[in-house]
């Protein structure tokens, strides 16, 4: 069996009592970023043999975990932080364990969209995820087809680019939309900013932004 594990993505202590066990009873841990998990692995005491599966190498690997699963073992899959296959590796493996009739499971837990939306005050009844938009080619077309999005809107983006979506977003949904940007979930320096687009930008433009971030816009 195939488990996805969501790893706390801020205070440790986030992670469930059930992702702690599954992990402890597995075979192998397959980690985004081995050196990232081993922290959170050795906090709670947990000594496995973790395997590299990463967006750079899943293509390469997943064939190997098909096999190792056909064997009988047990595999938990984690990411740096979150659920795996939410704007991290995952989907692939799924997708290829399904066609394999091989078992997968994936438990509840942390990830960062569902907190920055309740916390945004913003109808959260109905969404879209949009996650990162891209960096270059089909930013723009991705943007125009949100102009008349109703329902709330969640995006992902770095602190490098914040002021970039923000713009975009005021020049593609009008500066008095309302929005609200949510930095470092569940860390020790979480920090969310409400507001209109114009009065979100005006506030980002005057202070060193640091951490994960995420920006959610209300629908038209």
């Amino acid at each position: 069996m195939l488990t996805l594990v969501p790893t706390p993505i801020g205070h440790l202590q986030d992670i469930t009592l059930r992702g702690l066990e599954i992990l402890k009873a597995a075979d192998v841990i397959l980690a985004e970023d081995t050196r990232t998990s081993k922290v959170l692995l050795h906090h709670f005491g947990i000594e496995k043999r973790v395997l590299s599966h990463h967006q750079h190498n899943e293509h390469q690997s997943t064939k190997e975990i098909i096999r190792m699963l056909k064997e009988g073992q047990e595999i938990a899959m984690i990411s740096d932080a979150g659920t795996p296959g939410i704007s991290d590796p995952g989907f692939l493996l799924v997708r290829e364990c399904i066609k394999e009739e091989i078992e997968v499971r994936c438990l509840p837990g942390a990830t960062a969209f569902v907190p920055a939306l309740v916390m945004s005050g913003l109808p959260c009844d109905r969404f879209v995820f949009e996650g990162f938009l891209p960096q270059k080619k089909g930013r723009q077309t991705r943007l125009l087809a949100l102009k008349e999005e109703e329902r709330t809107i969640i995006f992902y983006e770095s602190p490098f680019r914040l002021l970039k979506l923000l713009e975009e977003c005021s020049l593609h949904f009008g500066e008095e939309r309302q929005a609200s940007v949510s930095r470092e979930v569940s860390k020790m320096f979480e920090e969310t900013r409400r507001g209109t687009l114009k009065e979100i930008k005006e506030y980002f433009m005057t202070k060193a932004v640091k951490g994960e971030i995420v920006v959610v816009v209300a629908g038209k």
